[in-house]
């Protein structure tokens, strides 16, 4: 028997595991099969079960799922409280659940681990506050209704990441009180004369040592033990279920001990008659792990300050020309094509474009480059860059959630929850890793319980202890996300924005470059260098009309040149009808009746128009030049052409030497000419290029060299390089490009030019070379620390490794990844 139902609640590949795995324990289920994308469950069944039974087995596990027949409204979860804490979306470090994000501050129901909070430009909206009266709060500045003052900036709330961090130290100092006085009265008995056994007896110590331990137990650490028990009961074993197994046997076979002494053999005893006790080591052991959170707490608050530092460009207000009136308002209050006046030294609000003055603009904090950029009339500027030492005048275009920095922020929160690839393989040994453990723990205490020396059993019970606690799944779970997290955001702060933590990885082993020409290598700012007549029977002003209204419907940068130039010459633009674009070819269309034609030798074979010998002649001189020729014909006959120079990047070179010394083929494609071509890679040195390439044939020469067994990047900024873009194993798009560009890329550069690729490619070989690093230090930490917990060196050495000195490896080897991640923060990728 087959049934289908509707899952709800679902986000990612782990959650569509989570559900198959419940359902399937669901008595009489033979078979689950859910599909995440339709949201739907198929269920085989030896005999019809009621839906009830499996909505009661989705609501015990604890999660968000709902589950409910076709057509039938899902019920609200009871469990769903409203947003607390914070102001952004909450996610697992260790990306347990994939991009599974939640609506509060907890822990992660598979890892245990404290969930991160995504920061957002949400939290920046500025609400002012009266100084005399705090209850008051505005949207925007003004008067306070009660007294009258001007309103002030509030400050923003702690974020739930401080709150989290703040409220473990103070766990933390909580549990050193009581811990120390229990680890002074258990260590009593190596001082001289154990002058505390003068004031009592050993067994009332102890129940001093109980008395002193609940505290610690129960309240500051009690949140191991949830995650313990949740890990068992879902069985997502993880650290705290090492955690939970081994404090907790320390401390019930304490407190059995001081209850039922009788019950133990002499073995466990002491000279005294008292039962040996570990509320020492449950105490210190659970210390050194809040220890180790809180310092890892802190650690990931380091991990993306990199976003925190952009956050901070965001300005929380500006002013707005109404009336001709300056009004200061809320960031939040601004619309597109609203006037506003930035003045000296202040953060540009929003995205625009300058109308009325000139300015130099600091754009370093997202491009990277430290120089500051003259801007003028139609400049476009973005928001959160300073502006120099003069007032202009913009007009918005982008606001909110659009503009480049809040874009440059999703895209680095997007990144930053991405997995890269190599992960899967720390995903695969944590998945044995917990039950390994256990059962060597098993092992530990029978061997030292049979072969140890005596008391076997206190032996075989410590070491078994400690090889639970020094065990480290998170440090494995940990190595590839920090060092994602905190690359991601160092690109972003140079001007180098990755999609995904896949791009990272296959950019370090790219070998092949494929570059663009316009507006990649060279500046994509064309101007018009000539336009001129096949013969004195037609106008050269009118020519340049005719070629300025083709253009005029055109979005290809080439355009643009050509109709300033035509405005500058007064040249009369009539209305073109009927247009069309020939991609990698050029555009036609309809003027008064005659149809014209305009691009490259190719479109003039389209149009059935006969390009002469002397006239490819004329033209070969210019491109010889690297300069751009365009003919342009009218009812099949070829009346002229436009010369168009696109001057080459002052980066380009030097960039292009310095990937060709990493060892990466640089290979240029371009839909211009050979000849243009070939003048522009004779001046970059280039060993490699190809002319006259269509979108498709750019395609396909990604496609053969991956075929050769080569890793290919693709870098363009037009939408005719967007198939090779999304073919290519890496794309990297201009920033200044198109936005269909960008959305195929998987690398995105601010700035638009070869420099940022030579940052991208030190990027991506610096962060997989710290992942290897962590996961390294991981393996052999655990390698290494799991059979000295265990007493192998014993025999040889004598050496024992306590349960507290383990706790205290494991709270710092999560830390020492961490630590190694942050490194990343002080690489220089110029």
């Amino acid at each position: 028997m087959k049934h289908k139902y509707k899952i709800t609640g679902m986000s990612c590949n782990g959650c569509k595991n989570h559900v198959e795995k419940t359902l399937s324990h669901v008595e009489g289920v033979t078979n689950v099969s859910v599909d995440l994308e339709n949201g739907e469950a198929t269920i085989e069944m030896d005999a019809h079960i009621p839906i009830d039974q499996f909505k009661e087995a989705l609501e015990k596990d604890g999660g968000s799922y709902r589950i409910h027949n076709h057509g039938e409204a899902p019920k609200p979860s009871k469990k769903k409280k409203p947003n607390e804490k914070g102001t952004g979306t909450f996610y697992c470090p260790m990306h347990c659940e994939g991009d599974k994000t939640y609506d509060k501050p907890g822990d992660c129901p598979v890892c245990g681990m404290d969930l991160v909070e995504e920061q957002s430009t949400a939290s920046q909206n500025g609400e002012w506050t009266c100084p005399m009266h705090p209850d008051v709060i505005e949207d925007a500045p003004g008067s306070c209704p009660i007294c009258g003052m001007d309103l002030v900036p509030k400050e923003p709330d702690l974020s739930a990441e401080e709150k989290n961090y703040k409220k473990l130290l103070r766990k933390f100092w909580l549990a050193l009180g009581f811990t120390l006085p229990i680890f002074l009265i258990a260590m009593s008995d190596m001082i001289p004369g154990m002058p505390l056994y003068d004031i009592m007896e050993q067994k009332w110590w102890n129940w001093v040592q109980l008395a002193l331990s609940i505290p610690v137990v129960f309240y500051a650490t009690w949140m191991f033990f949830q995650r313990a028990y949740r890990s068992i009961k879902t069985w997502n074993l993880n650290m705290f279920t090492l955690i939970g197994i081994g404090a907790g046997i320390a401390w019930l076979f304490s407190v059995f001990g001081l209850l039922f002494p009788d019950f133990f053999p002499a073995q466990f005893k002491t000279e005294s008659g008292a039962v040996h006790i570990y509320f020492e080591s449950a105490t210190v052991i659970l210390t050194l792990v809040l220890l180790g959170q809180v310092l890892e707490a802190r650690a990931h608050s380091k991990t993306n300050s990199a976003v925190k530092e952009l956050l901070k460009l965001a300005p929380n207000k500006a002013i707005m020309i109404v009336d001709g009136k300056e009004i200061e308002v809320a960031i939040d209050q601004i619309e597109i094509n609203d006037i506003l006046k930035v003045k000296p030294g202040e953060k540009i609000p929003v995205d625009g474009a300058i109308i009325e003055g000139e300015t130099s603009v600091d754009e370093s904090m997202i491009t990277g480059e430290p120089l500051p950029v003259q801007k003028s009339l139609n400049d476009k500027v973005s928001s959160g860059t300073i502006n120099g030492n003069q007032s202009f005048l913009m007009k918005a275009d982008k606001v909110g959630s659009d503009t480049l920095l809040s874009q440059i922020i999703k895209m680095v929160n997007d990144a930053s929850r991405s997995r890269a690839p190599i992960q899967n393989l720390a995903d695969k040994i944590s998945s044995y890793f917990v039950p390994i453990v256990v059962m060597v723990s098993v092992i530990t205490f029978i061997v030292w319980s049979i072969w140890g020396p005596q008391p076997a059993y206190v032996y075989a019970l410590v070491n078994a202890i400690a090889v639970l606690i020094i065990a480290c799944p998170c440090a494995l779970g940990l190595a590839t996300p920090m060092s994602v997290m905190v690359g991601v955001g160092k690109g972003a702060q140079h001007g180098v924005l990755v999609k995904n933590a896949e791009a990272l990885e296959k950019m370090d082993k790219v070998n092949v470059l494929i570059v663009d020409k316009t507006g990649t290598i060279t500046e994509g700012k064309p101007t018009v260098e000539k336009v001129a007549a096949f013969g004195s029977d037609f106008d050269s002003n009118e020519l340049l009309g005719h070629i300025a209204a083709l253009n005029s419907s055109s979005e290809h940068p080439l355009a643009e040149a050509t109709i300033k130039y035509a405005k500058e010459k007064n040249a009369e633009i009539g209305k073109i009808e009927n247009f069309n674009a020939v991609t990698g070819k050029g555009v036609e269309g309809f003027l008064k009746g005659k149809k014209l034609s305009l691009g490259n030798a190719k479109m003039m074979e389209y149009a059935k128009a006969n390009l002469k010998e002397n006239m490819k002649q004329e033209a070969e001189k210019f491109q010889s030049e690297g300069k751009t020729v365009s003919y342009l014909s009218v009812d099949q006959e070829i009346l002229g052409y436009v010369v168009i120079g696109d001057k080459i990047k002052e980066t380009s070179a030097k960039a292009i030497q310095e990937l060709q010394k990493k060892g990466i083929e640089v290979v240029m494609l371009t839909g211009d000419n050979r000849n243009t071509a070939k003048a522009v890679a004779a001046k970059l040195n280039l060993a490699d290029f190809k002319a006259g390439m269509l979108p498709e044939d750019k395609l396909n020469e990604v496609a053969k060299l991956q075929k050769e067994g080569k890793v290919v990047a693709m870098a363009g900024d037009g939408i005719n390089d967007a198939p090779a873009l999304a073919k290519s194993d890496v794309g990297i798009a201009m920033g200044t490009g198109t936005d269909v560009a960008i959305e195929s890329a998987m690398i995105t550069l601010v700035k638009g030019d070869l420099n940022g690729i030579v940052k991208a490619h030190t990027l991506s070989n610096s962060v997989m070379r710290n992942i290897k690093e962590n996961l390294f230090f991981a393996l052999i930490y655990n390698t290494v620390g799991i059979p000295v917990a265990a007493g192998v060196l014993y025999p040889f050495f004598g050496i024992l490794l306590s349960p507290m000195i383990a706790a205290l490896a494991m709270s710092f080897s999560s830390v020492s990844v961490i630590g190694n991640a942050l490194r990343l923060r002080s690489k220089k990728l110029d």
